[in-house]
């Protein structure tokens, strides 16, 4: 099963287009069949009536005349391609009663009556045939159903008739049968063609309109990912498309009014923890201590330093930051010199072909991010710039000693650190590449880390050229 699923359409809409044609092909094919067969049914029937008419007038004359008479009738009737014998006895069965031989009997019957003897059988053409096949079925071929095939095609099979006469002698009446049909009803396959095209073509009008709808909600469920501000689905159409999109955009909506209260919850905490900080750091200056002193203004500072990244991290969740374009060159040229203000180094290469459409706050901190990351754990930043048609990929390349395999991912967590400690200058809080990461799938992208061969760690920020 799972073999004939591998060569399955994966797509909805290819499914569906295969169950109707797969169904309306069987469908076709079984009603030709059946019409192929009742047409061959009734040309017998017509046929065969016909032929069973004259042979029971024949007999029914056969019966009338003196024996003498009768011979000489029977002389005068012999004539391709119903041929008249006359016998003292019948001859001996050829062969078994076929489905032809015995609708042709019923018909015989009903013509000469029930207690006349008959014996009907088909067979080959003898030997010495009075009827060679000839070029085409005459006239009276046509009107008996018999004769050779048309265009001196091989000759039908023969239908052996004996009927015992009145004083027991028996009349024997050969008679060459129509060969079957072999040239196909192109008329018949040319209808069927043109209605399988008309049910196929409109089966795939309906299925692309009914799938269409399911391709528009997927996409604004991935572009959602991107932009939770995004215009809402349009509310129209059919009943289950309406509520469908009536659910995508009332859940939106809930997400926005999420993503926003928290966010005011966090505004509101780090304002409410400022003012406590601040009187702390009062007091501590208070302190004779100075080493009790620098140790509580370093707990201080790094609170206040937990407050605000939490902080930037959830208004990065909300993205409410229009688009514009952004000179990537100089943005980064901007990072380099605020880093070497620092006394840091960070070294740039290649450059942007051209501007990136992007919240340009937020871009400038996920950069920010990756070059603090890069500069505190790997000692100097190399920041190279590949610009594509397709892509705009910025690697920061570091010379640190790298990140377990495990962990490359882990890192992204937020408040997940390597090291245990929570000292700034070592575990930072653990929110850096989180807000880098968030702010990179805002813009379609995406960040991914890798080891080096040599030494040190990479960080690839991919951003799409194509926005979404």
């Amino acid at each position: 099963m799972r073999g004939l699923a591998r060569w399955l359409p994966q797509s909805l809409f290819g499914r569906l287009v295969l169950v109707l044609a797969g169904g309306l092909l069987v469908a076709q094919l079984l009603s030709a069949a059946i019409n192929l067969a009742e047409r061959d049914r009734l040309l017998v029937a017509a046929g065969g009536m016909q032929q069973a008419q004259r042979i029971a007038d024949v007999v029914k004359l056969l019966d009338s005349l003196a024996p003498a008479e009768r011979a000489r009738i029977a002389a005068v009737m012999n004539v391709p391609p119903l041929v008249v014998t006359l016998h003292d006895a019948p001859a001996p069965a050829a062969s078994g009663e076929a489905p032809r031989a015995l609708m042709f009997t019923a018909l015989l019957r009903a013509s000469l009556g029930a207690e006349r003897e008959v014996r009907v059988e088909t067979g080959p053409v003898p030997a010495g045939a009075p009827w060679p096949p000839g070029p085409g079925p005459g006239r009276h071929h046509m009107m008996m159903g018999a004769g050779a095939g048309a265009g001196g095609g091989p000759p039908g099979p023969v239908l052996r008739t004996q009927v015992q006469l009145g004083d027991g002698s028996w009349a024997r009446f050969d008679t060459q049968l129509r060969p079957s049909a072999s040239t196909p009803p192109w008329r018949l396959a040319l209808t069927l063609a043109i209605l399988l095209f008309a049910v196929l073509l409109l089966a795939y009008v309906a299925v692309r309109w009914v799938t269409r709808p399911l391709h528009v909600l997927a996409d604004a469920a991935d572009a959602l990912g991107h932009d939770i501000h995004r215009p809402p689905l349009p509310e129209d159409g059919p009943t289950e498309i309406r509520r469908a999109a009536q659910a995508f955009n009332s859940m939106q909506q809930r997400l926005v009014r999420f993503i926003e209260d928290r966010t005011r919850v966090f505004a509101a905490m780090s304002h409410d923890l400022k003012t406590p900080i601040t009187r702390m750091r009062l007091r501590a200056e208070l302190l004779e201590d100075d080493e009790q002193r620098q140790r509580f203004e370093a707990d201080l500072r790094e609170m206040e330093t937990m407050v605000t990244q939490t902080l930037e991290f959830m208004r990065g969740m909300g993205g409410t930051e229009a688009r514009q374009d952004v000179d990537i060159n100089a943005l980064l040229e901007s990072l380099q010199s605020d880093n070497e203000a620092m006394g840091r180094e960070v070294r740039l290469e290649g450059q942007a072909r051209a501007a990136y459409p992007a919240r340009v706050s937020l871009l400038r901190r996920c950069l920010a991010n990756l070059v603090d990351n890069a500069v505190l754990y790997g000692e100097r930043a190399t920041v190279q710039v590949d610009d594509g048609a397709d892509a705009l990929v910025i690697r920061v390349l570091d010379e640190g000693p790298g990140i377990p395999a495990a962990e490359l991912e882990k890192v992204f967590e937020p408040f997940y650190r390597l090291e245990q400690s929570r000292s700034r200058a070592t575990g930072g809080t653990g929110l850096g590449l989180a807000i880098a990461r968030n702010v990179a799938h805002m813009h379609g992208g995406e960040i991914a880390l890798r080891n080096r061969e040599v030494r040190g760690l990479e960080a690839i920020l991919t951003l799409p050229r194509a926005l979404r």
